[in-house]
């Protein structure tokens, strides 16, 4: 009798899945060097556009007062998340036809990553706009690319042009702070204006979602959960059955699981989610990838596995 085909290993990303396609679902569903995944999404987080912020933001744009021109009233744009790219896209899209639209191509925009660059390049624009920063990978090394860069941009100037960052309402601060440290030489200090282009919650199905995915796999000895965000952690912690009722806090030694014979393990896109389950729930995932990329992922669950961590 032949044995059964050992079972694929449940990869749990805790985000929407991407369209027309999803980086983390072509490289966790093909098998490679030895491991085989079979990914499933559970979408967390919901947005919602601020009208206020929206508003706010396209009155800018056709007012030109983002420009080269010394008359304007910031010299680029700051994106580290996709949902505010998708915020300047639906206002891109609304504004079609419309000669007046500006163009944005004399501007550096500066993008924390591949993922949001790749939606920024995705926005029809011609002249297409120059985009920046994509190798940085997170808002501390951004911040530190924008200083010199920017500085080049506008090196005729010696007070440079302040810089807009779209951002959500959850976020860090470490862009605006770096960049308008008081120590820093004022013809390399940039100011910040942010302007709130979205709100984040928690989906209502979440609890739901995330409830039955870990039914389907309650037959898996191993099983992980890929965490992108803060958001969300509490719930994914309770339908674990880690967090206490009384303390709120996971104890020491716990994994998710339905009995001894099972674990789920917990991966995490990086520090900053990593530090927030540290800090709130005393809770230390298995992983946290160097690279906040489906790479950086692959990569860091493998290596946990290869050394007989599982």
């Amino acid at each position: 009798m032949t044995p059964d085909p050992p079972k694929k290993v449940p990869v749990l990303l805790l985000k929407t899945k991407s369209t027309p396609t999803d980086a983390y679902e072509d490289l966790f569903s093909k098998p490679r060097d030895g491991f085989d995944f079979e990914p499933a999404f559970v979408p967390v987080l919901q947005h919602r556009f601020k009208d206020d912020g929206m508003q706010q933001f396209e009155k800018l744009l056709r007012e030109q007062q983002i420009s080269k021109n010394a008359n304007g009233t910031y010299g680029g744009l700051i994106f580290t998340s996709q949902r505010a790219v998708e915020a300047f896209a639906k206002l891109v899209e609304g504004s079609r036809g419309d000669e007046n639209w500006p163009h944005l191509q004399d501007v550096p925009i500066y993008s924390v990553g591949p993922a949001t660059t790749r939606a920024l390049k995705a926005i029809p624009q011609v002249p297409p706009l120059q985009i920046f920063g994509e190798h940085t990978g997170n808002g501390d090394a951004l911040a530190q690319f924008i200083l010199d860069h920017y500085g080049k941009w506008y090196s005729d100037r010696p007070t440079k042009p302040r810089l807009l960052f779209l951002v959500g309402e959850q976020r860090r601060d470490v862009i605006p702070k770096t960049l308008t440290d008081e120590s820093l030489p004022d013809d390399r200090r940039i100011g910040v204006t942010e302007i709130v282009m979205y709100g984040t919650g928690v989906m209502d199905s979440f609890t739901q979602d995330f409830s039955e995915v870990l039914d389907r796999t309650a037959d898996r000895q191993t099983r992980w959960v890929v965490v992108f965000s803060p958001t969300g952690c509490d719930s994914m912690l309770k339908g674990l059955d880690l967090l206490g009722e009384e303390t709120g806090k996971v104890a020491k030694g716990s994994k998710g699981g339905i009995d001894k014979k099972q674990a789920t393990y917990i991966a995490t896109i990086g520090p900053t989610t990593q530090n927030y389950l540290t800090r709130t729930f005393d809770y230390e995932p298995d992983v946290c990838a160097e690279k906040p990329s489906p790479e950086g992922v692959w990569q860091g669950i493998t290596e946990f596995m290869a050394k007989g961590l599982v």
